[in-house]
């Protein structure tokens, strides 16, 4: 495939996404959350395995900083998961939630 078929077909996966997404109602979205983390988790096992078994030095560049990354968005997506959670819990002790 040439690049403006490969770019359209991104650019229109992105819509198609965006659309899809945007029609899920919010609480739904937390059981998305840990399936796209669980997504993630082995995104990080692929680029582990990568950095581990490359030999030339820009491999392995492009490999840690995949591992950057994919820690960052890992991490990240455990955060945003753990902050809707607290919305969704009641008050207890007369505390406020976080």
């Amino acid at each position: 495939m040439d690049g403006i078929s490969l770019l359209t077909i991104t650019v229109l996966a992105v819509f198609v996404g965006f659309e899809v997404v945007s029609k899920v109602s919010s609480t739904l979205h937390t059981p998305l959350m840990s399936g796209a983390n669980a997504i993630h988790g082995i995104i990080l096992v692929g680029a582990i395995i990568v950095a581990g078994q490359a030999a030339d030095p820009w491999v392995l560049a492009v490999a840690l900083l995949a591992v950057v990354l994919a820690t960052a968005n890992l991490v990240g997506g455990f955060v945003v998961t753990d902050r809707m959670l607290e919305m969704f819990r009641g008050r207890r002790d007369g505390k406020e939630p976080r």
